[in-house]
C-alpha cells in the first residue's frame, strides 16, 4: 500500500470525525444557552477557547458574540477546523482515493457538501440551526455506517479507522472541557445542583450517551460519574478509553507498530492513574489538556511512522 494513498484515507475519515463532532460541540453550547439560568454566565467564545483557535478567530472578528463564533466554526474557509473547511479536505482525500473506498462515499460527501453550502445560513441563524446541525450529524453517520459495512478489512480500513478514532478521541476531550468550562462558571450556589445536571445531561446527549450511560452506570445524572464515564468507559463508541482501544486494534493489524503501540499504551495508563473526578474544575482541564497532547504525540509518531518518510 503506498503511503500517499494511507495518508488520504486517514485524513479523509478524522475530517469525516472532525465535521460531525464540531456540529455536535455546538449543539451542546446551543442546548446550554437555553436550558441554563441566566445566572450562570457561559460564553460563546469558549468553544473559540476549547479549540484552540483564539489568534484565527481574533483576526477575522472583532466581536466575540454567538453569531461570529457559530460562523467561524461552521462556515468561515479561513478556518482550517471549521465545518466547510473539514468538508472541502474530507472531499479532496476520498476524490483520489476512489479505487480504494466505496463510489457512493464520493457521492455522499458531495451531497452532504451542496447542502451545507446551500443552507449554511441555517446553521448560523438560531432558528434553523437544529434542524443544520441535526441533518450534518446523520449525513456523516450514513457515510460512516456505509465505510463500516462495505469495505474490506484491509490497510485502507485500518488506517481510516485509526484516524476515525484518533479525531474521535481528541473531539471528545474537548466535548468534555466545554462541560467542564460551563461548571466553572456557575458562581450561584443555589443554582449550582439543577445547573450541573443540565450541563452534564447535554453533555452525554451531544455524545449520544445518555441512554448507555444510564444503562452502564445505573445513577442520576452526576458531573463526577458522567466525567469517568466519558474518560474510561470501554464499551462506548465515543469515550476515550474506547477509542484509544480501537486505535490499539487498528495498530497491531500495521506493520512497524511497535513505536505507536507504546505511545498508546502510556496514554492508557494516565488515563485511570492520573484524572481526578473530585473537582472537575481546573484540575480536570489541565488532565484534558494533557490528554490532548498525548493525542497530537500520537499522531505525530503515526504520520512520522507511515507518511513523511515513506
Amino acid at each position: 500500500m503506498l503511503s500517499r494513498v494511507a495518508e488520504r484515507v486517514y485524513w479523509a475519515a478524522r475530517y469525516l470525525e472532525r465535521i460531525e463532532n464540531t456540529v455536535r460541540l455546538i449543539g451542546v453550547y446551543d442546548k446550554l444557552m437555553f436550558d441554563l439560568p441566566r445566572s450562570v454566565g457561559i460564553g460563546w467564545y469558549n468553544l473559540i477557547t476549547i479549540n484552540s483557535a483564539e489568534e484565527a478567530f481574533n483576526e477575522r472578528y472583532k466581536i466575540q458574540d454567538e453569531r461570529n463564533v457559530v460562523k467561524f466554526l461552521i462556515g468561515d474557509e479561513s478556518n482550517f477546523c471549521s465545518v466547510i473547511s473539514s468538508l472541502k479536505f474530507a472531499r479532496e482525500n476520498l476524490r483520489t482515493s476512489r479505487d480504494v473506498v466505496p463510489a457512493e462515499s464520493w457521492e455522499m460527501i458531495n451531497e452532504l457538501n451542496l447542502f451545507v453550502v446551500e443552507n449554511l445560513q441555517q446553521g448560523i441563524n438560531r432558528s434553523q440551526r437544529f434542524n443544520f446541525l441535526d441533518v450534518v450529524i446523520k449525513s456523516c453517520q450514513q457515510i460512516q455506517g456505509l465505510l463500516i459495512g462495505t469495505m474490506s478489512r484491509d490497510f485502507v480500513w485500518y488506517f481510516m479507522k485509526l484516524g476515525r478514532n484518533i479525531e474521535r478521541a481528541d473531539m471528545t476531550t474537548r466535548i468534555l472541557d466545554a462541560g467542564v468550562r460551563a461548571q466553572l462558571q456557575v458562581i450561584d450556589e443555589a443554582d449550582a445542583i439543577n445547573s450541573q445536571q443540565i450541563i452534564w445531561g447535554n453533555v452525554l446527549r451531544s455524545l449520544d450517551a445518555d441512554q448507555c450511560y444510564r444503562r452502564s452506570v445505573r445513577s442520576s445524572v452526576k458531573s463526577r460519574l458522567v466525567a469517568q464515564y466519558i474518560i474510561e468507559d470501554e464499551s462506548f463508541p465515543r469515550t476515550i478509553t474506547h477509542c484509544i482501544s480501537a486505535m490499539s486494534e487498528s495498530l497491531e493489524r500495521l506493520p512497524n507498530n511497535q513505536a505507536v503501540i507504546k505511545n498508546l499504551s502510556k496514554i492508557q495508563k494516565s488515563l485511570t492513574k492520573s484524572a481526578d473526578y473530585s473537582d472537575l474544575g481546573l484540575p480536570m482541564k489541565d488532565f484534558i489538556n494533557e490528554v490532548q497532547l498525548d493525542i497530537a504525540a500520537v499522531h505525530s509518531r503515526i504520520a512520522q511512522n507511515w507518511f513523511i518518510n515513506q
